[in-house]
Formats: C-alpha cells, sequence, structure tokens
C-alpha cells in the first residue's frame, strides 16, 4: 500500500503519520455530512488521531506496507469508529495509569486514556494478528 484507500466507509493508510491528515478529512467530512456537532466532530477527531498513532507505531510498527484500517457507521444517533491494525496485539489491562504520580512527567502513555474520557464507549480487542479498537460517540 503506497497511499490511502478509501472503501465504501473506510479508509486504509499505509502505517507512517503523513497520512494522518487524510483519516481526518475523512472522518471529519463524514461527521459533518451526519450534521455532528463541531464539538463533537473535534472529540471524535482527536480520538481518533490517538488510535491511528498507536495502531501505526505500536501496533503495525511503522511497517509502512501495513494498512491500519478505520471504519466509520452511524447507529441510531450514535457514530462507531473502528480501528484496526495487524500487529501483535495487547493487554489493555497493562496500560500504566497516566495519572498515577510516577507516571505523570511520561511524554508517552495517554493516548488511551485520552479517548475513554472523550467517547461514550471504547472496546479494545486484540488477538495476536492484530487489534480493533471500537469507539462510539453520540452525535444527535
Amino acid at each position: 500500500m503506497i497511499k490511502p484507500e478509501i472503501k465504501d466507509n473506510s479508509i486504509a493508510i499505509p502505517s507512517h503519520q503523513e497520512f494522518l491528515p487524510d483519516v481526518d478529512v475523512y472522518i471529519e467530512g463524514i461527521l459533518r455530512g451526519y450534521g455532528a456537532d463541531e464539538s463533537v466532530i473535534a472529540d471524535v477527531a482527536i480520538s481518533v488521531s490517538e488510535l491511528v498513532i498507536n495502531a501505526i507505531a505500536h501496533g503495525n510498527r511503522a511497517v509502512r506496507e501495513t494498512p491500519v484500517t478505520v471504519t466509520i457507521d452511524k447507529v441510531d444517533g450514535a457514530v462507531t469508529i473502528t480501528v484496526t491494525d495487524q500487529g501483535q496485539g495487547f493487554d489493555p489491562d497493562d496500560i500504566d495509569d497516566p495519572i498515577a504520580d510516577e507516571n505523570l512527567l511520561r511524554q508517552v502513555g495517554r493516548g488511551i486514556f485520552i479517548v475513554r474520557s472523550l467517547m461514550d464507549k471504547v472496546d479494545i480487542r486484540a488477538k495476536e494478528n492484530g487489534t480493533t479498537v471500537t469507539i462510539t460517540k453520540a452525535i444527535s
């Protein structure tokens, strides 16, 4: 994969942060089409960016040819977005608490914390062949 690919309700990007703006434009455009408030769009955009960065860096280990896929759906006044990587998976219970005293000055480790604070629901499914994170946010 050398460039983003959009198909139906998803975008797949190579595992490189240069493609984050493509994901942002795609997700924000769909959310505006759904009539979402700008504050909801901002929360979702921040959350998706955090998840895609994690998928690129930790899941796919920045192997450019390995895609990160983002899928978006609207059901019953809420938007559900799924971010999938092809990595080794991880145990979400092993994530250090970023607000614990010993972690306050660390420069990494806040992504999932931020996502959980902004979204209505966060579901993390990690397997040996990749991780899928599904987030849900009411938009109406």
